[in-house]
């Protein structure tokens, strides 16, 4: 019997993302993921294009997903790409010479979509029930904020408030200078205000971020209190004082130093000062003594589409990876 395989390609603007899935049922198998820092919006993000540097290491990256994709024999690909390509005025000039030279067929999401995704990605992870939860992703160009439950969202926006974007404008020094903070924290104020509102209507009870900048900080967390992370487990929690604890000594390090915490990785040191930043000021409007931490996002969202598309149905939290 034939085996049916999908890839999901996720062109963010720090960060690519490949995952190649076996399909099932009720879930889906994870065969291969794999994540590089491609930049893509390193130097042109604030200039609303994409650099040639930027656009060469894309496609070294897109061609070696591409050679992992034609050896699994998958022919379902779902590329996405987000903020650094739906804002660079020669986005679609981009997409158009992925597909020429890969054949590979980009679709430029815009916020809400994205939102929609990260939101399907989170519910399979098992991070949802029915308390409301406000849910947020950082993104190197925007951030997605979400507002719902297991059962539906109440209230979605993107804002492109991403890291790498809080990184150009915010901190120059290193260590971050605390008049950085202040002006970041000013922005993001006058940034989230309708998130703030949203807040303050809905009053979600919990906070689950997805992927990235949480993967990271749940790495360090559980590398403090000695305890690894389990290869088939797709939510995590963080107590509130720890991470207030690890933001604390993020910003107050230099880059070097920051490297040396157990658990961080070279592509999230830079821009995971502003990220905690930003979840700090989030913190202080959502009243809540846990962060809860789903590893899946936008690419698992795409999975979970495919999975009610084949059956007709919300598909069952299904974490099993390849051994």
């Amino acid at each position: 019997m034939m085996v049916e395989k999908a890839a999901v390609i996720d062109m963010g603007t720090n960060t690519f993302h490949l995952l190649l899935v076996e399909l099932a049922d009720n879930g889906f198998r994870t065969l291969y993921k794999e994540k590089i820092p491609v930049k893509l919006g390193e130097g042109g993000i604030s200039k609303e294009l994409i650099l040639p540097e930027a656009k060469k290491r894309a496609f070294h990256t897109l061609t070696h997903f591409s050679n992992l994709i034609k050896g699994e024999q998958i022919d379902r690909v779902f590329a996405f790409a987000t903020s650094a390509v739906r804002n660079a005025r020669n986005g679609h000039e981009f997409v158009a010479d992925v597909r020429e030279r890969l054949g590979i067929d980009v679709n430029i999401i815009d916020g809400n979509r994205e939102a929609e995704l990260i939101y399907k990605g989170i519910r399979l992870s098992g991070s949802l029930n029915d308390e409301t939860s406000l849910m947020m992703d950082i993104g190197g160009g925007s951030v997605e904020f979400i507002i719902g439950n297991e059962s539906r969202i109440f209230w979605k926006q993107s804002f492109e408030i991403g890291g790498q974007r809080m990184l150009d404008l915010f901190h120059y020094h290193d260590p971050i200078l605390p008049t950085e903070i202040s002006r970041l924290n000013e922005y993001l104020e006058s940034k989230l205000e309708t998130l703030c509102h949203a807040i303050a209507h809905f009053q979600p009870s919990r906070l689950v971020g997805a992927s990235g900048t949480f993967d990271t900080l749940t790495d360090m967390y559980r590398a403090r209190i000695q305890e690894a992370k389990f290869r088939y487990q797709s939510t995590y929690s963080i107590p509130a004082a720890s991470f207030q604890q690890i933001a604390g000594q993020l910003i107050h390090l230099d880059r070097a130093e920051r490297l040396q915490i157990q658990g961080m990785i070279p592509m999230r040191v830079d821009m995971i000062v502003v990220a905690s930043c930003l979840i700090q000021f989030i913190l202080g409007q959502v009243d809540t003594d846990l962060l809860h931490c789903s590893t899946y996002s936008l690419k698992e969202g795409a999975i979970a589409e495919i999975l009610q598309n084949q059956s007709g149905t919300k598909p069952l939290h299904y974490a099993r990876q390849a051994i």
